[in-house]
């Protein structure tokens, strides 16, 4: 039934408030049909005015005048979800399914989920007729959303736990004649990775790409104590350049009377698998010791650290016409950087190690006692 409002106390302010300055248009809207209607306007004109109907009128109307002010914010339309019942279990299985179970297991060749294949399963599952935008509004109200995973590695090396305890003794108990270092490999690609940017809004950036890949392969050790790198460069990554990675770290580290190297498990990293890493451990063994992290662990490498912040200064997005010029590039950037930090959450720091050697020794029997 028509009628006009009578507003109260400071309600005329909140809806001129409203009207001006909220964020979403449709409260806005509804703000200024209770403030025409509060001034004596009639439904039509305020139907006609306003380009809603009268049944829009009434029910913006019903809702003020039930809540006040804040029932024009709240969005009421279509069928409430119930959370039970037969509708609620299908959300659930919905959601269960999107993020537990692969498709696979229904039969689909498919190895991630997309809406229209949760709807058909939910239909074949439990006879449930729903659209794939159905299912889609069950995902965003459970806060499920689409985005890019993130890659982790493999399985766990078993012995994870003592081979890293085992470095971390190793090198809180490093004499000072002797000198660590963290050891990997990296290839710099003629084809730019991909990156974030800056660009216009509505106008994408373009990065040209060679077509043709070609890479080139970096050795580089990070000095434990000192964050100084090490870097050789090669053509291919095997067993070649590593050698003549440890030839150089040999005769920059020529003071020191151990070198530890501390690697991954890459075939040519070891002496059962490369014939020339043999061959040199042979000779230079007693100068030059391996210590291999576990499998799959390259979070335990601080090196890989500064191969990433190689790739997100230099090689994402590059305009570098060859191979050579990449590299250079490549160069200049890690000239620049000086030291590295090599803190890990895995080992001690260069200070722990050195308190830990100056820390005075307690008599034989007092630590028998």
């Amino acid at each position: 039934m028509e009628g006009t409002i009578t507003l109260r106390g400071g309600q005329r302010k909140a809806l001129l408030e409203m009207y001006r300055k909220d964020p979403d248009p449709s409260v806005r809207v509804r703000a200024q049909v209770i403030l025409l209607l509060s001034g004596g306007h009639t439904w039509a004109l305020v139907a006609t005015v306003m380009f809603c109907s009268t049944a829009t009128i009434a029910r913006w109307k019903g809702h003020f005048e039930r809540e006040g002010v804040a029932g024009l914010r709240a969005e009421r339309r279509g069928r409430r979800e119930r959370a039970s019942g037969p509708w609620g279990l299908r959300m659930k299985a919905v959601l269960r399914w999107a993020l537990r179970v692969s498709p696979a297991v229904f039969g689909l060749a498919r190895s991630r989920w997309s809406c229209e294949a949760l709807a058909m399963v939910l239909g074949r599952v439990h006879g449930a007729g729903v659209s794939r935008e159905t299912v889609r509004r069950w995902l965003a109200k459970a806060g499920v959303v689409w985005r890019r995973p993130r890659p982790v590695p493999g399985p766990k090396d078993p012995n994870r736990k003592a081979v890293l305890r085992g470095l971390y003794d190793l090198l809180l108990g490093l004499p000072a004649g002797e000198t660590a270092l963290f050891e990997d490999e990296v290839d710099v690609n003629l084809n730019p990775k991909i990156g974030c940017m800056w660009m216009r809004k509505g106008k994408q950036a373009k990065v040209v790409t060679p077509g043709t890949n070609r890479k080139r392969y970096l050795a580089g050790s990070l000095n434990w104590r000192t964050g100084d790198l090490t870097v050789t460069r090669g053509d291919k990554r095997n067993a070649d350049l590593f050698v003549r990675h440890l030839d150089a770290l040999r005769r920059k580290y020529r003071r020191y009377k151990v070198i530890h190297l501390i690697l991954d498990n890459a075939r040519f990293h070891t002496v059962g698998g490369s014939r020339l890493v043999a061959e040199y451990m042979r000779e230079w063994g007693h100068r030059v010791k391996l210590h291999y992290l576990p499998t799959y662990s390259p979070d335990a490498n601080p090196v890989e650290r500064v191969w990433w912040r190689m790739h997100e200064a230099v090689t994402r997005n590059h305009s570098c016409p060859d191979l050579d010029s990449l590299t250079r590039l490549a160069f200049r950037w890690l000239d620049g950087q000086h030291r590295f930090s090599t803190r890990s959450r895995f080992y001690p720091t260069p200070q722990q190690a050195k308190d830990q050697r100056e820390k005075p020794q307690q008599p034989d029997k007092q630590r028998a006692a």
